[in-house]
């Protein structure tokens, strides 16, 4: 099927083509029970029983029962507020791509098939020089340790077009264990439901051909070198949950999620969750085969090289700036 006007096409709709052109019957809509629902929070590292998401904030004094739930990283503050009026300014100078479910994107990385497996450079010739002190950044937290990034993307949810993302598991033949979201302008939600499905689906059986980035201490195995663990099998959860999580994603905050957060549960952002404008900074990075010494370290060095690159954006999109500008 054809993307439809709004960026939209299959199943994933927003309010735009649901109103417009009917895309909504096209849905398939499984209401989540809420009273399954538990709230990280960030001080405790624990996850407590109820759905709003604000209920964190209750902390030390949470009320009802708790699970663990591993696999989640949160640091609060980590831009201020004006260093991300600023990266705000320089993202909305950069032109946005309609993207589907109601988002608006800016994607900079390789040009990636998952199901055919196939990666290419493409137009990629690294990141705005305006988000290059967020990548520094990464490398003052322990967890981060090593981390190159690979793809980096800004997505803008907008609740008059009903935006969302819907339940997945991102690639795991491409994208490595770490992911990280930087949020801004407004606190918002990841969903998180455990995934039983077919290890085809997001290419997930490929977690069991490499082992663990991220030990069981959270120190970092940058060489890889136990080749007999198996990345899928090394953080699968001790016990089958009928939960669903919900991580607090919190205005100027850094989120990972990594080890069994990120290969045994799929996360979604629900409409219900976007009350204003949100823009998060999504980064990714490689798995071990295109590493240093991996089967694909060839294609991997080369893209890994021009993510070392940084440029101006004013100058790259000129005539763009100089029309939002004209605008503001």
């Amino acid at each position: 099927m054809k993307p439809r006007p709004c960026g939209c096409k299959g199943c994933r709709t927003c309010l735009v083509c649901e109103t417009y052109y009917g895309a909504n019957t096209l849905k398939d809509i499984k209401p989540l029970d809420k009273e399954k629902g538990y709230v990280y929070c960030p001080f405790c590292n624990k996850a407590w029983s109820g759905w709003d998401i604000d209920s964190y904030k209750q902390h030390p004094n949470h009320e009802g029962t708790s699970v663990d739930y591993p696999g989640v990283l949160i640091k609060l503050d980590f831009i201020s507020l004006d260093e991300e009026r600023e990266l705000m300014t320089n993202i909305d100078e950069v032109p946005w791509d309609n993207s589907q479910s109601g988002r608006r994107k800016q994607n900079y990385g390789p040009k990636t098939n998952f199901k055919k497996q196939k990666i290419v450079p493409g137009k990629f010739e690294g990141f705005p020089k305006f988000s290059k002190y967020l990548q520094d950044r990464f490398l003052s937290i322990d967890l981060l340790k090593g981390y190159e990034v690979i793809e980096q993307c800004s997505l803008e949810y907008d609740p008059s077009k009903g935006a969302s993302i819907d339940p997945h598991i991102d690639d795991c033949w491409v994208w490595g264990e770490r992911i990280l979201t930087v949020n801004c302008l407004t606190d918002s939600a990841l969903t998180m439901t455990p995934y039983r499905g077919d290890k085809k689906k997001y290419n997930l059986y490929c977690a069991e051909e490499y082992p663990p980035l991220v030990e069981a201490d959270d120190s970092i195995n940058l060489e890889c070198k136990d080749k007999g663990k198996s990345m899928l099998e090394f953080c699968k959860p001790i016990k089958d949950m009928d939960v669903i999580i919900r991580i607090p994603l919190i205005r100027r905050s850094l989120t990972v999620i990594y080890g069994e957060c990120r290969y045994h549960w799929e996360h979604c952002v629900l409409r219900e969750d976007i009350t204003s404008r949100r823009v998060c900074i999504a980064y990714r990075e490689f798995t071990p085969p295109f590493m240093t010494n991996g089967i694909h370290s060839a294609i991997g060095q080369e893209i890994r090289d021009k993510g070392k690159q940084f440029w101006d954006h004013r100058e790259r999109f000129k005539d763009a700036c100089i029309t939002q500008n004209d605008i503001l």
